[in-house]
């Protein structure tokens, strides 16, 4: 950077007291900030008695948070450690995913002990945020991921990431505003997020009441209108419902793909288990149909995984096809209602799997389903349990929604707070054209 003129410009939003006080400039790592690393700290060091709060490797990076204000670690260790200071920026210096060393955060706390690889990028605090810095690296996480280096475990070196090219405005006040508004926005982010786990925690507890206990009859909860109504009957699903099979059409006939009918494959695992599954990952043709054992099942079927992720379940939305790992049951509407066996595969997922057996993956033989047996009440109080939980799931998809779109925001709202290092907006000379000159933050 210092052999060539540094860029400068402003972003497409900025806060309306910042208007007009100065352009931006462009700098790298190396310019404004110098480079350390924590000192080794076994998990042995770690005791709720130790003296020293501490932050170990493992823990701050598996529980990502931009800014840290509350360490919770202790530790006896004394001598030989790395202290931190208030307004260092903390980054992982190795992982075994690229992606995990594009984090960054801010430590508001000062004598925390740092373990090792852990890389502490430390600034002028009267210049530099911290907060606006950590939260910039991560907007930058692609341009991040080309210093990695490594093949099993990725490694991020200070003589690679004080390379990393930015923008810091004139002010640090200006900084500080920008960290303070993504910060709201974490906080929101994280209340809708309590609020989502309060609904999940709430349906789970539910559910352990709505269906009857390992060797009882009845549940603890019954709606008003099924109270005193007999116990629940136990029987085998097979003579509740008709059971299908699955496979997979020949893998090397490419024409038996890609032909637009929907197949639940082992890749659709994280469609599973949210009730409907809509789409698939692959569609098969209709060659491929008929050229293998694979066939159609309709909309309300229900299927369970036997194979990798053993237990997962999911309704189909719409006519699809499943390969051979799945289980499905085509209900007979006048016994059995399907969400209201979706229920009961949820509830039986830590038994199934429990019995799945295998080395490399774990299976559920096919024996097994066809003696499975489950305690089912009236038909009419099947489906309002089922809709009791389906109007709970509801509120949860909603709520993932909610946090969905305010992620997505976030990350709109950084690529308009932050210059873009690639912006083709600029003239020759590395200033802002007019047309790209920021608009004021409303």
């Amino acid at each position: 950077m210092s052999e060539r003129e540094k860029k400068a410009l402003v972003p497409a939003l900025r806060f309306p007291e910042f208007r007009g006080k100065g352009e931006w400039v462009e700098k790298t790592l190396g310019d404004v900030a110098t480079f350390s690393k924590g000192k080794g700290l076994p998990k042995s060091a770690i005791t709720p008695e130790g003296k020293n709060l501490c932050i170990h490797y493992g823990e701050l990076f598996t529980k990502y948070q931009e800014v840290i204000d509350k360490v919770k670690n202790r530790t006896h260790l004394k001598d030989n450690v790395f202290m931190s200071s208030i307004n260092d920026v903390l980054m992982p210096t190795s992982d075994v995913t690229p992606s995990g060393l594009a984090k960054a955060c801010c430590i508001n706390l000062k004598n925390v002990i740092l373990g090792g690889d852990i890389l502490i990028i430390r600034t002028n605090a009267q210049e530099i945020s911290g907060e606006y810095l950590a939260r910039y690296i991560r907007h930058l996480e692609q341009k991040v991921l080309q210093l990695v280096t490594g093949s099993t475990v990725y490694h991020l070196y200070a003589t690679s990431i004080n390379k990393l090219n930015f923008f810091l405005p004139p002010k640090k006040e200006e900084q500080q505003k920008i960290a303070d508004c993504l910060s709201s926005l974490d906080e929101l982010i994280t209340l809708q997020t309590q609020k989502r786990d309060a609904l999940k925690a709430h349906k789970k507890g539910l559910m352990q009441q709505l269906f009857p206990a390992e060797g009882k009859t009845q549940p603890k909860l019954r709606f008003p209108e099924f109270r005193g109504k007999g116990e629940w009957e136990a029987q085998k699903i097979e003579a509740l419902a008709k059971r299908c099979s699955g496979h997979t059409p020949n893998k090397k006939k490419p024409s038996y793909y890609n032909g637009g009918i929907k197949w639940v494959s082992l890749a659709d695992s994280n469609k599973l288990d949210n009730g409907y599954i809509y789409a698939t990952k692959i569609e098969i043709s209709t060659e491929g149909l008929k050229n293998s054992s694979a066939v159609l099942h309709p909309s309300g079927t229900v299927i369970v995984s036997r194979d990798a992720g053993v237990g997962k379940s999911a309704i189909l939305h719409s006519e699809m096809a499943v390969s051979q790992h799945f289980i499905a049951w085509v209900c007979n509407e006048s016994k059995l209602s399907n969400w209201f066996l979706y229920y009961i595969l949820q509830i039986l997922k830590p038994v199934f799997e429990n019995i799945a057996v295998g080395s490399t993956i774990k299976t559920i033989g096919l024996p097994y389903f066809k003696e499975l047996c489950i305690s089912i009440p009236s038909l009419t109080e099947q489906q309002n349990i089922a809709d009791c939980l389906s109007s709970l799931d509801a509120l949860i998809t909603a709520q993932s929604q909610k946090i969905d779109a305010l992620k997505s925001h976030k990350k709109g709202l950084m690529q308009q707070l932050f210059p873009s290092l690639d912006d083709d907006c600029m003239d020759a000379g590395g200033r802002a054209t007019q047309d790209a000159k920021a608009e004021v933050v409303a």
